[in-house]
């Protein structure tokens, strides 16, 4: 079957799959909702941007009030379907939310951890090796721990940490315009640690607020809300698709360098690119909810196992699959008597699989 072809089957079966596991995901709850109802409330809730409009309002910035411009989007509803309103109120304002932001962060982690194993020619590597995550979690635990001296929120704030780790190590392991791919692979490593100090640091002097850090740590989707999927979903998919424009470049680059360079590709540019947006797609989606580790490890893996190491299908498809994958996942984390942070999960599952790695030939032929 043709590449293009193969690339719209295996969407297509992944979006379905999507859809089925979101509406599936909306019916468990506290309150047992029918599955017809959810899937009323679910189109209801269907928008079309109609308009946008920029309001000014005051921000608390080092004691000081700042206007900050703020975009308004308003939607329109096509669908106005007849449910209960009390159903309609929980799946709407109370679980849609929270299941479209899991599908966006598992969007996101999926696509740059695709993105990172080809650019890393490492199926062992994931959205985090180059200390995307622990400059996150150094921005959050900060502003949990000490938010007097961190005035930012906390979702700013672990955007900009995230940002500024992953830009860091790329200027320490890059020299003469080059950036090796093992130096940056052990400056990840090196400034992962460094950051995982200074984390353990502040947790020890956080008081009362260790709780919330540790939590926020484990990874979390509670109290999601539709402004955060306003604010992530934009930059996940531009962010998707400047990758998945370079998804033919990345397969040229896992023969090598000195191969790509020779068939005409601009290797340092193409690594730039890829690592920039790889970072700030990861950067989205760990400052909305915490670092959650392994989707973007196991999804790819697994995507290449089923559809191959071609970029071209397996970027698409691994960003589907993750999508799901996370929303299953952070159903199982709250259907217990007692929630628990969806990084347990994930983690749970995807631990056996990293050992069923370790024992792979793959590794061992590091």
């Amino acid at each position: 079957m043709h590449t293009g072809a193969r690339t719209v089957y295996w969407s297509a079966c992944l979006s379905v799959l999507l859809v089925a596991v979101t509406l599936a995901s909306a019916t468990v709850g506290p309150v047992d909702i029918a599955a017809v109802t959810v899937a009323k409330a679910t189109l209801n809730a269907v928008g079309i941007p109609a308009g946008l409009s920029v309001s000014i309002e005051a921000a608390g910035i080092f004691g000081a009030s700042v206007p900050v411009p703020v975009p308004d989007v308003s939607y329109f509803y096509p669908f106005s379907l007849t449910i209960p309103e009390t159903s309609e109120i929980i799946v709407r304002q109370v679980r849609l939310p929270r299941i479209a932001l899991a599908a966006v962060v598992g969007f996101a982690l999926a696509s740059a951890g695709a993105v990172m194993q080809g650019f890393f020619r490492n199926p062992m590597a994931d959205p985090s090796i180059i200390g995307v995550s622990s400059g996150a979690a150094v921005g959050a635990v900060a502003t949990i721990a000490f938010p007097l001296a961190i005035p930012f929120g906390l979702r700013p704030a672990a955007f900009v940490g995230a940002i500024v780790a992953a830009f860091g190590v790329y200027l320490i392991a890059s020299e003469g315009g080059r950036t090796p791919v093992a130096t940056l692979l052990l400056a990840g490593v090196a400034v992962q640690t460094l950051l995982g100090a200074m984390v353990s640091y502040m947790l020890l002097h956080s008081g009362r607020s260790l709780r919330e850090a540790v939590y926020w740590l484990m990874g979390q989707l509670s109290n999601s809300t539709w402004a955060e999927v306003e604010v992530t979903l934009p930059l996940a998919v531009l962010s998707f698709l400047v990758l998945y424009a370079y998804a033919g470049d990345l397969n040229v680059l896992l023969l090598g360098e000195t191969d790509a360079q020779t068939l005409g590709i601009e290797v340092e540019r193409t690594k730039r690119i890829l690592l920039a947006v790889a970072s700030v797609i990861t950067a989205a989606a760990v400052a909305v909810a915490g670092v959650i580790g392994f989707v973007g490890l196991i999804v790819p893996h697994v995507m290449r196992l089923l559809v191959g190491p071609d970029h071209r299908i397996l970027l698409p498809t691994s960003a589907l699959a993750g999508g799901a994958f996370l929303v299953a996942a952070d159903t199982v984390a709250r259907a217990g008597p007692a929630e628990v942070p969806v990084g347990i999960v994930t983690a749970a599952l995807g631990a056996p699989f990293f050992l069923y790695l370790l024992r792979s030939r793959e590794v061992h032929a590091l």
